[in-house]
């Protein structure tokens, strides 16, 4: 009997890879291919629809060339993820009207905090305020600063719904993407247009893509063309997707509650499955079935943390085939608490558990004695830190965190993931995909969607598969106690200086 294959498009910041599994979650052949972010303003990031297009064609020829003869004839479906909110105005056509709006941009900051002045109602269901991030902030923020492109626009949409449209010609949204970045909630009608009208924006509902879908529902058929094109079957369905963090996790085999996945790259996400609506000051949710239908899910974030090593990387000119793992060398050879030194992983801010934009990164604790090693050492710890104080500001007596999966970079740093195990006290889970899990979630979404399976338990115990688990040495755990405790405490001191 011929095997089924699924397809798994990832749009990431800095590139799209295109992955070909089969049934079992073997990736049989992948392609990763870079976009450019450009910045024409302070705060502004800004990408071409055109580079996605483009690179996204390469990304599957370039899969297809490496996939065994034969196997593109065998694919049963295929699946999106992307960042989000990542925003751009179209006709009804797909015809975009200029570059779109990066995730990371931050132009919209006025509008998210005219948002969060009304308390309103909705604003619980995602953690208590809405983020400059997302996708009602920049909407109106091209309401206000760019009307003639507002009016133009037919709609404005979500790479999501902008690559979904490109692969198939219909147009819907993930509950993903309005669940956990548009203030969709399904107990409060979706959209709920009495909070529209509240913040002055009742023009939402005439750009916005008002049909919402959930994972692994069909989106369509893939265009006729673009089947010939990418040497596909005529017939094969296009099923929806959802954020490329959501993604990653179902990747990791996160889908039960009490289940945690964490995406550790140059940020870090973590994501909690939740059986039932909770709320945790702090915490970005809940979101209802933005990772598996039917679940809750508690989100929390680091903006830097990669990021910060590679700035170290960057700024103390470290050499070397790998000068990461030079530093992480030289780092290991440092006693924990790093002979007095603690950093502040806030560099860009705060996600959570604070939600302060105006955190800034600190190293405390230095003296003349202090080395590189030192100071790079306390980048790790504090990063670990930074996770530790987002898992237990997620855990409670329904929530029991009793480890973590991960995927990204930072999973492939072994003295960074035992500093995190240790610090953080949680078992790290690592799969055998963990570099590539935004393609193997989406590629058992488009399983789960093609009904090779009945449901994303059983497809993730047969697609996921565990490799290494890091445990915890818990009396390392014990001396990284008493470091976490100045670490919690220094932003405390803090705090009132850095809102100057």
């Amino acid at each position: 009997m011929e095997k089924n294959y699924f397809i798994g498009l990832d749009f990431g910041t800095q590139g799209v890879r295109c992955g070909l599994t089969d049934e079992d979650g073997v990736i049989v052949a992948i392609s990763e291919q870079k976009y450019n972010t450009y910045h024409p303003a302070p705060g502004f990031a800004e990408q071409s629809p055109a580079d996605w297009k483009a690179r996204m064609d390469e990304a599957i020829k370039t899969c297809y060339q490496n996939a065994p003869a034969g196997t593109f004839d065998n694919v049963r479906g295929m699946a999106v993820c992307t960042t989000a909110s990542t925003v751009i105005p179209v006709r009804e056509d797909g015809q975009d009207l200029g570059d779109a709006i990066l995730w990371m941009d931050v132009r919209a900051a006025q509008q998210a905090e005219r948002i969060n002045q009304t308390q309103h109602e909705i604003l619980k269901y995602c953690g208590g305020e809405a983020s400059v991030e997302w996708m009602v902030p920049k909407m109106m923020w091209l309401r206000e600063n760019r009307p003639d492109l507002f009016e133009q626009a037919d709609r404005i949409v979500e790479l999501q719904d902008y690559i979904n449209h490109v692969l198939t010609g219909n147009w819907c949204a993930s509950v993903s993407q309005s669940t956990g970045k548009c203030n969709y909630v399904e107990s409060m009608g979706g959209y709920n247009r009495d909070f529209f009208h509240e913040i002055g924006f009742d023009a939402f509902f005439e750009k916005a893509n008002l049909d919402v879908i959930k994972q692994a529902q069909p989106v369509g058929t893939l265009r006729k063309e673009l089947a010939q094109k990418y040497h596909l079957p005529d017939d094969v369905t296009v099923y929806q997707g959802g954020i490329d963090a959501h993604v990653n996790v179902v990747g990791l085999g996160v889908c039960r509650p009490g289940e945690t996945g964490v995406v550790m790259g140059s940020s870090f996400v973590h994501l909690a499955v939740v059986a039932r609506m909770m709320f945790e000051d702090g915490i970005w949710g809940p979101y209802q079935d933005v990772i598996i239908p039917g679940q809750y899910c508690l989100e929390g974030g680091q903006i830097s943390a990669g990021s910060i090593t590679k700035w170290f990387i960057r700024e103390f000119d470290v050499q070397g085939d790998n000068p990461y793992m030079v530093m992480a060398e030289e780092a290991d050879k440092i006693a924990i608490g790093c002979d007095g030194v603690v950093m502040l992983d806030y560099f860009q801010g705060n996600r959570t558990p604070y939600k302060d934009p105006l955190a800034r990164g600190v190293f405390y604790g230095l003296t003349l004695g202090h080395t590189r090693a030192h100071l790079y050492r306390a980048i790790l710890e504090g990063v670990a830190f930074g996770t530790r104080n987002i898992l237990e500001t997620m855990e409670n007596e329904e929530n029991s965190i009793h480890e973590i999966r991960g995927c990204g970079g930072v999973a492939f740093n072994p003295i960074w993931m035992q500093i995190i195990a240790d610090a953080t006290g949680k078992p790290i889970v690592l799969t055998e995909e963990s570099g590539n899990a935004g393609v193997l979630g989406a590629c058992i979404i488009a399983a789960v969607g093609a009904g090779r399976y009945q449901g994303f338990e059983q497809a993730c115990k047969k697609m996921v598969h565990v490799t290494k688990v890091i445990e915890p040495n818990m009396g390392n755990y014990s001396k990284y106690t008493e470091v976490y405790g100045r670490y919690l405490e220094l932003y405390q001191s803090l705090e009132h200086m850095m809102k100057k």
